[in-house]
């Protein structure tokens, strides 16, 4: 597993707002503030969660 591919993934915008399966998914990449980076694998359940949020990450 250490040799999977990994995306960073960086929340830019708050959550204040946004509709609750929005935030679900957010929380679901483990990115938990503003400015807050995570390093998540690349898979097709995480891609769908970052397009799904796409407006709120910048992806790195």
């Amino acid at each position: 597993m250490s040799d999977a591919k990994k995306i960073k993934v960086t929340l830019v915008k708050s959550l204040i707002g946004t509709k609750g399966d929005h935030r679900l998914c957010v929380r679901g990449l483990g990115l938990r503030r503003i400015n807050h980076s995570v390093e998540v694998i690349d898979t097709p359940a995480n891609r769908g969660m970052i397009n799904k949020v796409s407006y709120l990450v910048k992806v790195g």
